[in-house]
């Protein structure tokens, strides 16, 4: 069994409630607006702006990788708190509700484009990324 000072808690939460959480990870590596973020037990603590991608956490039991829609990471004292607009663990992904996500923000976007509407444009594209992000992790 590994000593405290060797394992990190890790909790994800949204507006709708914690997603995620576990107290005996290794390992967590999250997608920030400056790249990827690798933190592992005594890491020095940091605040990071995340961007639509995936968490993996590792711990000597399994691995969970789950999606990620924007919002930060948080890390101190061998706590790693991500507060995210969304987030679903790769099981619970609904793959068939996420193709016609991605379906609505490509015809969206589409008619963004024809009509020149930049605001409508900005959110078929983040739309349309959230979708494919949740696709990407579950195919993984």
């Amino acid at each position: 069994m590994a000593d405290n000072s060797s394992v990190l808690t890790v909790s994800i939460v949204t507006p709708d409630g914690e997603v995620y959480s576990n107290d005996k990870c290794s390992l967590a590596v999250v997608q920030t607006q400056s790249g990827e973020l690798g933190i592992m037990a005594n890491h020095i603590p940091v605040i990071a702006s995340l961007k639509i991608g995936s968490a993996q956490i590792k711990s000597a039991e399994n691995s969970d990788i789950l999606a990620i829609n924007g919002g930060f990471v948080e890390f101190s004292n061998n706590e790693l708190t991500i507060v995210a607009d969304s987030a679903e663990l790769k099981g619970d992904i609904d793959v068939a509700r996420a193709e016609s996500a991605k379906e609505r923000a490509q015809a969206h976007l589409k008619e963004a484009n024809e009509t020149h509407d930049t605001d409508s444009m900005k959110r078929a594209e983040v739309a349309l990324r959230r979708a494919i992000n949740r696709i990407d992790i579950s195919e993984h």
